[in-house]
């Protein structure tokens, strides 16, 4: 199943076709039960991802100086020599630890975690001295920090992904404890996920949300995603001064797998006031970024404010978007088992651990998918001895698998290499002579005018069937997906003796509503002559999809939300 990025089918004015990456909007949430399990389990979900990843999950952040060295600069001119303080809270494996001590000879670091696996990391590098770093196991919505530093005695505290993995109604402990060390006038620098951001799109339609903008991985860590006003107000209502706050925003592409990723992050600094401000101190005024979200950002001079739009420049290569976002390197797969009605197939799929950030939704396998595959399944009459297409089948395939069965000829199509990767390694270990023979697979961007046509060079006569899963519910991708259908499906009616040609789409409704799909439909020469679970009325309608169901409702439907509409061609 194909949710990605799409080509439309006409450029305009010499413009580049646009591409767009798709994702799911349905989320019902996750139980009260999981919520409290997700809670009381933190610590543990955080140390077996430090057992499973050691240090090779995130990249040393050695833009720290180039963002907020200037801050780190300020505490030298106001308390001259000496020893400066910093306390890096949430330090992982120490990614800032490490660069900190590196580029700040004259810093200590107090650095801790609560998961104990990311401490003895910290501790076993080969950089950790005792003398510069004070390393230690701490929840900071529990444990008092003061149990293991002075009161009063941190100059800056660096908090780097780190709150997005507490639950909000435990943040303001976390903004009270590191209060509680603090310094007068010393400095919180920030930075973590915003709202909108690729991740946090990739958790719509998974049920994985815990409450508004928190969500949990598949391998039980957390993630909360934060808008400007929302963590402006988190950190004023803890005692805070908001120095700056801006909403950072980059399209990074990886032009090898032809992908746009749209990532947001916040990036703040917060002071703790004491009397007289700090130098950097000033009046916060209120804009209003693209999506309407209110965005605190502090007034400069021009100087200050050519500065600080440099320091933004943020290097947004892989590793860095990894170390940000979560991008895990490793191509993690497992295997998964669907049967259908004497049919068992294999599957190999992205891990459940890593579907939060894959970079395509087409490597795991969708409820709609195995919805349609059952009625292929139970009605083979459906595709017997015809020519089927399937368009954006993913990596499982198992429709143009279960197909192959009966079919004349079944041809599995994906937009995306790596899905294809995956469905040809499917196909080749779950089919077997006959039925590998006449199953074929082929990339295909919907309106790309060379893909299409390297489709119609093994099947030049159209097709008379075309299915797709869960492939309607992008805006800008409906129209590209009926100009492509009505390219390949079986145009000469000369050719349809008792069975028309048809289109069946499976999906939830999301982004796109139904008579925006039949609209566009009618666009490319294509009829709704049908629909489940409830059949349309008029003289030219058909109880078609009905029948595929068994009267005592005991087939599999994995969820209610799920839609069929049957097309023909006019």
């Amino acid at each position: 199943m194909e949710k990605r990025l799409w080509i439309l089918p006409v450029k305009q004015h010499g413009q580049h076709p646009l591409k767009l990456q798709l994702y799911s909007t349905s989320n019902t949430g996750i139980s009260p039960f999981q919520k409290e399990k997700y809670e009381r389990d933190a610590k543990k979900y955080w140390d077996i991802f430090y057992k499973k990843h050691q240090d090779r999950f995130f990249k040393d952040r050695h833009y720290l100086d180039k963002e907020w060295g200037r801050y780190f600069s300020w505490f030298v001119f106001l308390q001259g020599a000496g020893r400066k303080v910093i306390l890096e809270v949430g330090c992982g494996v120490g990614n800032t630890v490490y660069p900190l001590i590196a580029t700040y000879p004259d810093a200590f670091v107090h650095a801790c975690d609560f998961s104990p696996r990311a401490v003895n990391l910290v501790k076993a590098h080969k950089d950790f001295i005792e003398t510069r770093v004070s390393a230690f196991v701490c929840d900071l919505t529990i444990d008092d920090l003061r149990q293991q530093i002075l009161p009063s005695s941190v100059d800056i505290v660096t908090m780097i992904f780190m709150l997005s993995a507490v639950s909000p109604e435990k943040m303001p402990l976390v903004l009270q404890n590191i209060r509680s060390v603090l310094k007068p006038n010393g400095y919180v620098l920030f930075r973590d996920y915003a709202t909108g951001d690729l991740a946090q799109e990739r958790f719509t339609g998974k049920d994985q949300m815990i409450s508004e903008n928190f969500y949990v991985r598949g391998d039980g860590t957390r993630a909360f995603y934060f808008s400007n006003i929302f963590l402006a107000s988190l950190f004023k209502e803890n005692g805070f001064d908001v120095e700056e706050l801006g909403l950072c925003c980059k399209q990074v592409e990886n032009r090898s797998r032809e992908l746009v990723m749209n990532r947001r992050w916040v990036q703040a600094v917060f002071s703790f006031p004491d009397g007289v401000k700090s130098g950097f101190n000033s009046e916060a005024s209120i804009n209003m970024d693209l999506s309407g979200q209110k965005n605190i950002a502090s007034k400069f001079n021009e100087n200050n404010l050519e500065d600080y739009s440099n320091c933004l420049e943020v290097n947004m290569s892989e590793g860095l978007a990894v170390e940000m976002f979560g991008m895990s390197q490793l191509d993690d797969n497992e295997i998964i088992e669907v049967q259908l009605r004497g049919l068992n197939f294999k599957l190999k799929v992205l891990s459940k651990e890593n579907q939060h950030t894959c970079k395509s939704t087409g490597l795991m396998l969708w409820e709609s998918a195995h919805l349609m595959a059952a009625v292929l399944k139970r009605n083979q009459n459906i595709v017997t001895g015809k020519k089927v297409l399937e368009l954006g089948c993913g990596c499982g395939g198992i429709c143009s698998m279960v197909a192959a069965q009966s079919a004349g000829l079944v041809v599995a199509t994906d937009g995306d290499p790596k899905a294809l990767e995956l469905l040809n390694q499917n196909v080749t270990s779950n089919l077997r002579p006959p039925f590998l023979a006449k199953l074929i697979t082929k990339r295909l961007e919907w309106g790309n005018r060379d893909h299409i046509e390297a489709i119609k060079e093994v099947n030049n006569g159209g097709f008379e069937v075309i299915i797709g899963t869960d492939v309607t519910y992008n805006p800008e991708a409906i129209l590209p997906l009926f100009a492509t259908a009505e390219e390949l499906i079986l145009s000469n009616k000369g050719s349809w003796e008792d069975c028309e040609p048809a289109l069946i789409l499976c999906h939830v409704l999301r982004r796109v509503d139904e008579p925006s799909i039949i609209s566009a439909a009618s666009q490319f020469g294509f009829r709704l002559v049908d629909k489940w679970p409830s059949k349309i009325v008029s003289n030219s309608s058909q109880c078609i999809i009905s029948p595929w169901f068994s009267e005592d409702g005991s087939d599999y439907i994995p969820t209610t939300a799920l839609n069929i509409m049957y097309f023909r061609v006019e």
